[in-house]
């Protein structure tokens, strides 16, 4: 399953079940906040806006809870058959487990192989399933469907008592139930060639197709895509049994080639000069002037027949367009997510988990950790990940081994991996972000990266930061003008930090300390907070906030004539308000901290008239 499943409890004694199930598919457990006291992948306080949340988003879901309950949640959000995701019920001692919806679509399975982990009893009633042991209208893996809206009345036939005729090779049809005959009234055609369905049946094409992909750097995508669909139409061939695009590694990076690759929704892989040259005896165009620009007689024949393999063979000869090439290849068997040939172009997913609380964790973040094959962190940072970590190769790393850190993140890519770099807080700041990209742009240096990491795919996803972490467990010092700047002097001179507490002192900012103080570097936050004094009343309220979002947390307000050093460790952010910054207490004795943008300010604003009326109620 791609989409990890969500794991619904709503008490603590489903916990242990839960945890069960997500070791076993791969999910994620998510628990009613107020009944849980361990710590979870994720909680919700409303069932019925997470569990359509979840459904809506095509999120698989197995919920701990009875059948009729889900239903009457999900009801109002059941609209289209074909778009839903698994949903499926299970009892909290794992006794039975029901597929709820989305039964084709993955439910069935689902539910079987929950139910064969804890020994309970998959309450399946999807009559082809049980009459048959098959799903037509949900072909296998490496399979597609092309007339799907006839399914149910093929499926409805058979249950009646029809037979069936297949035409072409489908070793999951020959060896299925259904029940076949030379002149079955019902016939199943499995073709990669350009047909019509049958009148009366279902039409499977396999995933055996690749498209071998030739281009010149820069060479526009649509280009390349309407080379390829032509070269398909050329030779008879449905665009939907394309399984595969292929190319030479140095193309790894080609945006014409991952356009062609996201067009037919399949996977790109690449392959190097060396495999491609020793191809050459089936090449049709074999070409001394690709050699030496490339090393290999051919880049689109010799891809296709690569990825094709022994058994496969060159079914379209290279054709040309300005500036690129494509020719197809057809493979023994449809291509497998889990066994493709060649490699994949690598991806770095640089995430930002904010302090390190899941709730404080975007779904955007989970969902790139969850998607990667390996995560690259300091100890701390991915330790903080909790069960989203489990499955996942670690490398783990100090403190001060940034820049190691990120180049073995960036080499791992190189090699095709999924890697996620995890940091603290965001990503872009003060944190490996950054790096990355100073890296790539000394790349080709005596310290540059290999040329496979060159080439990665790279997304930088955003995370809460220290900054706003604290901002919004004291209140709302940021409300207007704000700058940060770190106090540490190992990649800044001291004299480029203090002329910049200088600067933002005389700007009247509120200021976060990143970094503030070290176990041998204590001088820095005095320096400030007394050149700030030169600025600012020393009654501007100072925010002290350690170990955000994780055990421990501990938020202060201190005067900022009061600061005292020795009250500040390297986990603390320090928040300094200006001159406007104020505090205000409520009821329950709680101080907030706040600098007001100036809207009571404005002429007839209505905080002027709030003012006013709060004024006359006290009098």
């Amino acid at each position: 399953m791609t989409i990890s499943p969500a794991i619904i409890i709503l008490s603590q004694a489903a916990l242990p079940m839960a945890r069960r199930i997500a070791g076993a598919i791969g999910g994620e457990v998510h628990g009613l906040e107020r009944r849980i006291t361990e710590r979870v992948d994720a909680t919700f306080t409303d069932i019925g806006q997470h569990l359509g949340g979840l459904f809506q988003n095509g999120r698989p879901i197995v919920a701990l809870m009875a059948s009729g309950a889900v239903i009457r949640l999900l009801a109002q959000h059941l609209s289209d058959k074909q778009n839903e995701p698994p949903v499926v019920a299970v009892a909290e001692d794992g006794s039975a487990v029901v597929p709820l919806l989305g039964g084709h679509h993955g439910a069935n399975d689902l539910a079987r192989e929950i139910a064969k982990f804890v020994d309970g009893f998959a309450a399946v009633t999807t009559a082809g399933d049980l009459k048959f042991a098959i799903a037509l209208d949900a072909p296998p893996e490496g399979w597609v469907l092309a007339n799907p809206a006839d399914a149910k009345q093929v499926m409805a036939d058979l249950v009646a008592g029809k037979s069936v005729r297949l035409e072409g090779e489908a070793d999951w049809l020959a060896g299925s139930g259904l029940p076949l005959s030379a002149d079955g009234e019902i016939t199943l055609v499995a073709s990669a060639d350009a047909v019509s369905p049958p009148t009366n049946g279902l039409l499977y094409h396999p995933k055996n197709l690749v498209l071998g992909i030739g281009c010149e750097r820069g060479a526009g995508g649509d280009e390349a895509l309407a080379l390829a669909l032509e070269s398909l139409e050329q030779a008879g061939l449905s665009p939907a049994s394309v399984g595969l695009v292929v190319s030479i590694d140095v193309k790894a990076d080609e945006a014409a080639v991952h356009h062609v690759a996201q067009h037919f929704g399949c996977p790109a892989r690449f392959f190097d000069a060396a495999r491609l040259e020793a191809e050459t005896p089936r090449l049709k165009n074999p070409s001394d002037i690709v050699f030496t620009e490339v090393g290999c007689h051919g880049v689109s024949e010799g891809a296709a027949l690569a990825a094709a393999g022994s058994l496969g063979e060159l079914i379209a000869e290279k054709r040309k367009s300005k500036r690129a090439t494509c020719a197809i290849g057809r493979a023994s068997e449809p291509f497998m997510n889990a066994s493709l040939p060649g490699r994949a172009r690598g991806k770095l997913m640089v995430v930002g988990i904010g302090p390190g609380s899941e709730g404080w964790r975007s779904p955007e973040v989970s969902r790139m950790v969850a998607a990667s094959t390996d995560l690259v962190g300091y100890s701390l940072y991915l330790d903080l990940l909790g069960p989203l970590a489990h499955g996942k190769a670690r490398h783990d790393f100090d403190l001060g081994k940034e820049e190691a850190r990120v180049r073995h993140a960036m080499e791992l890519a190189g090699e095709g991996k999924s890697v996620a770099l995890v940091c603290s807080g965001d990503a872009g700041i003060y944190a490996m972000a950054t790096l990355v990209f100073e890296l790539l742009d000394k790349a080709d240096g005596p310290e540059g990266l290999a040329a496979e990491a060159r080439r990665i795919e790279i997304a930088v996803s955003p995370g809460i930061s220290a900054l706003q972490a604290a901002a919004a467990r004291a209140g709302a010092p940021l409300g207007h003008d704000f700058c940060t700047i770190s106090l540490s002097d190992l990649l800044t001179p001291w004299e480029d930090i203090k002329r910049r507490v200088t600067a933002a002192g005389e700007g009247d900012f509120v200021i976060a300390f990143y970094n503030p103080v070290s176990k041998k570097r204590r001088t820095q936050l005095a320096w400030a907070r007394d050149k700030l004094l030169e600025h600012r009343p020393a009654s501007t309220p100072v925010i002290l906030a350690a170990n955000l979002g994780r055990e421990g947390e501990l938020i202060r307000v201190v005067p900022l004539g009061s600061l005292n050093v020795d009250d500040v460790d390297m986990l603390t952010v320090v928040v300094v308000g200006s001159s406007n910054s104020s505090t205000v207490a409520t009821g329950d004795g709680k101080t907030w901290v706040y600098t007001p943008r100036g809207y009571a300010r404005k002429e007839g604003s209505a905080m002027t008239h709030v003012g006013t009326q709060i004024s006359g109620d006290a009098a």
